[in-house]
C-alpha cells in the first residue's frame, strides 16, 4: 500500500473511531431514574487487615455493597453469586464490598471468609453505618451503586435472583463513564502510538 493510501486509511479510521466515541458517550441523556438517584452514604470501616476503607475509594466503579452476617441463611445463598461477579467483572470497573454486621466481629467473620474462600473485600460494620443506610431492617441488604457513587437499587433479603443481579450489573457497567472528549483523546493516543503505524 502506498504512503498516501495508508494515510487516507488512517485518517478515515480516526474519524470513524471519533464518531463512534461521540455516539456512545455523547448522546446518552440521563434517564429519570438516574436523575432521582441519591448518593450512597459515605463510610469509614476496617477490613480484616485493619486497613480503613471509604466508600469514596470506589468512586468511578460500579459497586455491589452487601450488608450480611455469618448467621444469615439467605446471605449464604448470595455470597457465591457475588464471588462469581467479582471474578467476572472486576476488570471492567466493578467491585463487591461485603459489610458484615456480626456482633462477634472478626472472631466470627475471619474463619467464615477463609472457609468459603470469599474473594472480595469484607468490612466490619457498625451501628453508625447501619443508621446511615436506613437501619438495615433485613439481612442481606444489597445495594448496587453506580460509577458516580449514587444508589441505583436496593434489595432486602434474596429479592433478586442471580441472573437479575448480573443483568443489573451489566447494565450499570455499560453506562458511559468517559466523556466524549476523553474518549476522543484516548483514540488519538492509540493511533499515535508506535505500534499503530
Amino acid at each position: 500500500m502506498s504512503k498516501i493510501a495508508s494515510n487516507i486509511v488512517r485518517t478515515s479510521t480516526v474519524f470513524l473511531l471519533l464518531a463512534c466515541a461521540l455516539l456512545v458517550t455523547g448522546c446518552s441523556k440521563p434517564t429519570a431514574a438516574k436523575k432521582n438517584r441519591k448518593a450512597a452514604p459515605e463510610f469509614s470501616l476496617k477490613d480484616a487487615d485493619g486497613q480503613t476503607v471509604h466508600l469514596s475509594d470506589y468512586k468511578g466503579k460500579v459497586v455491589l455493597l452487601d450488608f450480611w452476617a455469618t448467621w444469615c441463611g439467605p446471605c449464604k445463598v448470595e455470597i457465591p453469586w457475588f464471588m462469581e461477579f467479582e471474578t467476572q467483572f472486576k476488570g471492567q470497573g466493578f467491585a463487591v464490598l461485603g459489610v458484615s454486621m456480626d456482633e462477634d466481629g472478626w472472631a466470627a467473620i475471619k474463619p467464615y471468609v477463609r472457609d468459603r474462600k470469599m474473594n472480595y473485600r469484607v468490612l466490619l460494620g457498625n451501628d453508625q453505618v447501619s443508621t446511615s443506610y436506613g437501619g438495615l431492617d433485613a439481612l442481606p441488604t444489597t445495594l448496587l451503586i453506580d460509577r458516580q457513587g449514587d444508589i441505583a437499587s436496593v434489595h432486602e433479603g434474596v429479592s433478586m435472583g442471580k441472573e437479575e443481579f448480573k443483568n443489573a450489573i451489566v447494565q450499570l457497567l455499560g453506562s458511559p463513564s468517559v466523556s466524549a472528549p476523553a474518549a476522543a483523546r484516548r483514540v488519538l493516543a492509540l493511533l499515535r502510538s508506535p505500534g499503530s503505524r
